[in-house]
């Protein structure tokens, strides 16, 4: 650790505002002086004391509870000082600047964001994936997202992880023991089941991988774009999944020129929805900016909601052949913007066509039977239907309780184990093994499945993961 490092830190630990509690917290070496001047007295190891806090002249700034933690049994493995008291801006503040008066030959100075965790990683209370952890707890907005944190925090993710890494050390030994060893005359590799605890491997980082993905769903929420032409009906489905009026709703084509964004949840899941403008080709250079961007939040989407409406297609066997054509080509602008989807989008992300207005329509008397999901914004009828279809098109499983919060960083440090596994059972299938690549692509391996507890990592990376915590934690 730099010498920074070993500086003892203080911060206000509770939100800004007024409230009925608010915690100054310290933590570095040896606060016994500190704590002396601030109490005017010692305090029993872990034990709230209640006392005046006291100011440089020994006047109580603040009445209210103390609680030393020694060295290493804390929560950062350090000497650890809090103090309790009434939760008012300026009181807090007060606290805040007396510790540091009073800890300033102690090279006392203010924590940094999530520099508490850190230092809790850094003395190994925790490990990389459980300090995350904490941060995701404190950021989850629904009850699954909780419960999967707290799962990740108490080290069920760390603990599969280390399961397999533990296994995929014990793969590279074999293999770098054959290496050591040429001229032994028993197949090292064969006689041990080399592909087979592989495979195993390959096999648990699948589980794994599922899990975390799970957990991401949880942590980041799912983004998705009602998209389609105009007066298909997007803002009133907006607001049929919100429950609340949020759009503007009116027959008036083109009403909705901007984006109108809001998160629900489903089954426990954040998701995002976005209202966009109706696609289509336009003279008006306001409307022309809402549907650029429309098209920049589609290109972004992890799901799209094709709305179409299925009122236009109560002229397809009208007798009148105006009506005909107005129904096909109403057809034909949603086979365009079908093929520029397709087009646009990434193969991974899932289009679902919604039909909208079935409450106008009765399909068996015209045969109406468009593929996808039918429904009314306005009665509901159908909104559950596309509430699964929406979970199901990301990959979504109901919470289970082996599920843990997991990030982005995670699954692509877990995909590229997967990656070297699969070239490392390729270099054992040649003819003769390439040991010396298996060897290599083990380690590499072993490397990037250590990155998600902080068992290797870089200095960067460790900064960048603390720097979004808050003040305090």
């Amino acid at each position: 650790m730099s010498p920074q490092h070993g500086d003892p830190i203080a911060a206000i630990v509770t939100a800004p505002g007024r409230g009925a509690v608010g915690i100054v917290r310290v933590s570095g070496p040896d606060l016994a002086p500190l704590i002396q001047r601030v109490c005017g007295r010692t305090l029993r190891a872990r034990q709230a004391t209640y006392l005046p806090f006291l100011d440089h002249a020994g006047v109580a700034i603040d009445h209210g509870l103390a609680i030393h933690f020694p060295a290493p049994n804390s929560y950062t493995g350090e000497d650890v000082f809090e103090l309790q008291g009434h939760g008012g801006a300026v009181v807090l503040q007060l606290l805040l600047q007396r510790c540091l008066e009073a800890g300033a030959d102690l090279r006392l100075r203010l924590a940094q964001p999530g520099e508490f965790t850190q230092r809790a990683f850094l003395n190994d209370k925790i490990d990389l994936a459980q300090a995350e952890a904490i941060a995701d707890l404190i950021d989850a907005s629904t009850e699954a997202a909780v419960r999967s944190a707290n799962r990740s925090l108490s080290g069920a993710f760390s603990a599969e992880i280390h399961t397999t890494l533990a296994a995929l050390t014990d793969a590279r030994m074999l293999v770098e023991a054959t290496l050591d060893f040429p001229e032994e005359e028993i197949d090292i590799l064969q006689k041990a089941d080399l592909r087979g605890r592989l495979t195993a491997i390959a096999g648990t980082l699948v589980k794994i991988f599922q899990n975390a993905r799970q957990g991401a769903l949880l942590r980041e929420g799912i983004k998705i774009v009602i998209a389609g032409q105009p007066n298909a009906g997007k803002s009133s489905l907006l607001n049929a999944l919100a429950g609340a009026e949020l759009a503007i709703v009116s027959p008036i084509a083109g009403t909705t020129r901007d984006k109108i964004q809001q998160t629900i949840q489903i089954e426990g899941v954040p998701v995002h929805v976005i209202d966009t403008a109706g696609l289509r080709d336009s003279t008006d250079a306001i409307e022309q900016l809402g549907v650029a961007r429309a098209w920049a939040e589609i290109d972004t989407a992890d799901a799209i909601v094709f709305l179409h409406d299925l009122s236009r297609l109560l002229a397809a066997d009208s007798q009148s052949l105006h009506a005909q054509a107005e129904t096909q080509t109403y057809l034909d602008a949603d086979a365009a913007l079908a093929n520029a989807f397709q087009s646009r989008l990434k193969s991974k992300v899932a289009v679902i066509d919604v039909w909208n207005k079935s409450d106008t329509v009765v399909l068996e008397q015209r045969h109406l039977q468009p593929d996808g999901i039918r429904l009314s914004a306005r009665t509901g009828q159908g909104l559950d239907q596309l509430r699964s279809a929406l979970l199901e098109a990301v990959g979504w499983q109901p919470a289970s309780e082996g599920s843990y919060m997991a990030r982005e960083r995670h699954l692509q440090a877990l995909g590229r184990v997967s990656g070297h596994l699969d070239l490392a059972l390729s270099q054992l299938e040649a003819r003769p093994p390439a040991l010396d690549l298996l060897a290599e692509e083990l380690r590499l391996a072993q490397n990037a499945l250590a990155e998600i507890t902080g068992a290797f990592g870089a200095d960067d990376l460790l900064g960048v993961i603390f720097s979004r915590f808050c003040i305090g934690k």
